[in-house]
């Protein structure tokens, strides 16, 4: 009777892991780096129209949407507020919906926020563009902790005024990312705060390091030549710390007008890459010696700048939206183009925007008129495996769980059926 029942809990258990392993809870995915998980649903090929299993109309925003269990969380404007919404996953029904702050204008688009949340098991975080951060309770939306970047750090925000450059012109777009009991958040204190790792469960400040003012990028954590850091793409530098202490390990200065850094950092073991439409696309090797951590740039790009459409990595390759809104696949280890693709999402690309997501050996893209492409991981050539138009134009990266696809427009909240 014990050997049964121990059975069927292990059992249970390898059953449950995949389904925690399908969610979509972060930008980024469950790891931060556009990719699905191995054991991901993935479609062949895109042929025909695709099921829409529900629309939910929704407010202004420009963040994405995250998926969590049997839940999707995403942000929009409503009644002037900032609002964090939880809704079914399977049908779209609001469950709960909490404001976060005042509405954010500027001329870069409609009224409403542009951060992505973040669920982690019981809690969810979003922060708002003047730099309002909340945790919240995924069940009800209750409040748990929450703080002010710029009435607790000192960080300042002034919107389109003169040359201010990154988020204090634009807002905190970026999202944060947690490792274990740890949470760190491109704060933008420029009195040594600039990047602050919290305790998730209670807000408690571990460390606090730096003085640059953010870019638009969210931090990723990697372990780069066997030290754990926080890699930040801030609007003065690619940086990285050491994720136990916040310490300084090495600084890449990428200077631009604005700092206008909104693409995520690219990492592929020791390897980094970043890009902004000025500076262009950087290569960055991380080494370890006698103990010191050290970073070069080993190589620039600048005729293959990508602007603030986030690229992603497979199999050596570096695979995102070029200059001229031609889709480009670049090596990794060289910073060369080995082929680019005109109108790859069927009249798309007219604005400077495409999100990618990687299943398995295939990259899903969808251009900013709505138009979802599939095509094959292939450093020699563009190899098409189907297009589908989904939605309306759009800015916002989608959520990939359970083989749906999350995504919004500027008038609904989707869920679209891509895999069985």
């Amino acid at each position: 009777m014990i050997t049964k029942v121990v059975r069927s809990f292990c059992l249970g258990v390898l059953l449950a892991q995949p389904l925690l392993a399908m969610d979509w809870p972060r930008w980024g995915g469950p790891d931060g780096d556009g990719r699905a998980p191995d054991g991901a649903l993935a479609p062949e090929r895109l042929a025909g129209e695709l099921k829409t299993i529900w629309r939910a109309p929704i407010g202004n925003g420009l963040g994405s949407p995250v998926v969590s269990g049997d839940k999707v969380f995403y942000l929009d404007n409503q009644q002037n507020q900032e609002t964090l919404h939880a809704a079914e996953a399977a049908s779209g029904k609001a469950i709960w919906n909490v404001p976060i702050d005042e509405v954010f204008k500027d001329t870069q688009s409609a009224p409403g926020p542009r951060g992505t949340p973040l669920v982690d098991g019981d809690f969810v975080y979003a922060n708002s563009c003047q730099g309002e951060f909340k945790c919240l309770r995924v069940a009800d939306g209750g409040l748990v902790w929450k703080t002010s970047f710029t009435r607790d750090f000192h960080a300042y925000f002034l919107g389109e005024r003169g040359d201010a450059p990154g988020a204090s012109r634009h807002g905190y777009t970026g999202s944060p990312t947690i490792e274990g009991e740890r949470m760190y958040v491109n704060v933008g204190g420029t009195n040594g705060a600039s990047v602050v790792c919290f305790n998730k469960r209670n807000g408690q400040v571990i460390w606090q390091s730096q003085n640059d003012i953010p870019g638009h990028a969210s931090p990723r954590v990697a372990t780069l030549a066997g030290v754990k850091q926080v890699v930040s793409f801030t609007a003065e530098a690619v940086i990285g710390l050491a994720a136990e202490d916040g310490r300084l390990l090495w600084r890449i200065p990428v200077q631009t007008r604005l700092g206008r850094h909104a693409v995520t950092p690219v990492i592929a073991g020791d390897f980094i890459v970043v890009s902004s439409h000025q500076a262009g696309l950087i290569g960055i090797q991380v080494t370890a010696n006698q103990g010191a951590i050290r970073a070069e740039r080993v190589w620039l790009n600048k005729p293959l700048a990508i602007n603030f459409s986030s690229p992603v990595a497979a199999d050596g390759c570096l695979y995102g939206l070029g200059p001229g809104r031609k889709l480009v696949c670049v090596d990794l280890r060289t910073g060369e183009k080995t082929w680019e693709q005109e109108d790859a999402f069927a009249g798309a690309m007219d604005k400077d925007y495409a999100a990618f997501i990687v299943l398995k050996d295939r990259i899903l893209g969808l251009g900013y008129n709505g138009r979802l492409a599939l095509f094959a991981v292939d450093r020699q050539a563009y190899r098409s495996l189907g297009d589908a138009k989904v939605c309306g134009d759009t800015w916002c990266n989608p959520a990939y769980a359970d083989g749906r696809l999350f995504l919004r427009d500027e008038r609904e909240l989707l869920c679209v059926r891509l895999a069985p």
